[in-house]
This record gives structure tokens, C-alpha cells and sequence, in this order.
């Protein structure tokens, strides 16, 4: 913002305009200033339904992979193989779903 002034001490209405101008100028910084506010507060809304949603969807599947173990802690010799399976498959799934959780959060796994 340059708004030329003269050399010489500027006349009221000069000062008035100058003022104006800041003042229009300020207003419209203020109002930048405040839409980015409510991008970065929609932005952590977003953010924090995301993660959640995430630690929802592995909660649910490390439960279904509790349930597995249970189930082939008790099972028969017989059906305790082909429990395994379903506990392997249950393994991997959950173990990808972390992986990709990482990636998403950018947090290094083991």
C-alpha cells in the first residue's frame, strides 16, 4: 500500500484520505485474517473427524481379531486350523489397515 504524500505537511483532507485508505486496507487484512482462522479451525474439524474415523476403523478390527484368538484359543484340534485362516486373514487386514494409517499420519512403523 504507497499512496504518494507531498513533500510538505499534508492538508485534513490529505490525512483523511491516507487514513481511509489504511483503514480500508487493515479491514481487508482482518477479514483474510479471519477467513483463514475458520479454514484452520475447518481444517482440524476435519482433521480430528479423519483421525477418529481411522482409530474407529482399526479398534473395530483389532476387536474382530480378539474375538478370532478367542475363538482359536478354545477351538478342537480339528478346527483349530482352519481358524487360523480366518485369524491370518484377520492378521494381515488389521496389519495393512496400520500401514495405512502410518502412511496417513506420517508416523514411522516397525
Amino acid at each position: 500500500m504507497a499512496i504518494d504524500m507531498p513533500d510538505r505537511l499534508p492538508t485534513a483532507k490529505e490525512r483523511e484520505a491516507y487514513q481511509a485508505k489504511v483503514k480500508a486496507e487493515l479491514d481487508k487484512l482482518n477479514a483474510r485474517i479471519d477467513e483463514y482462522k475458520a479454514k484452520a479451525a475447518a481444517a482440524k474439524a476435519d482433521a480430528e473427524i479423519n483421525y477418529h474415523s481411522i482409530v474407529e476403523e482399526l479398534s473395530a478390527q483389532r476387536d474382530a481379531l480378539s474375538s478370532k484368538w478367542e475363538e482359536m484359543s478354545t477351538a478342537s484340534e480339528a478346527a483349530w486350523q482352519e481358524l487360523q485362516k480366518g485369524f491370518d486373514s484377520a492378521w494381515s487386514d488389521l496389519t495393512s489397515a496400520f500401514e495405512k494409517a502410518a502412511k496417513h499420519f506420517d508416523v514411522q512403523t516397525d
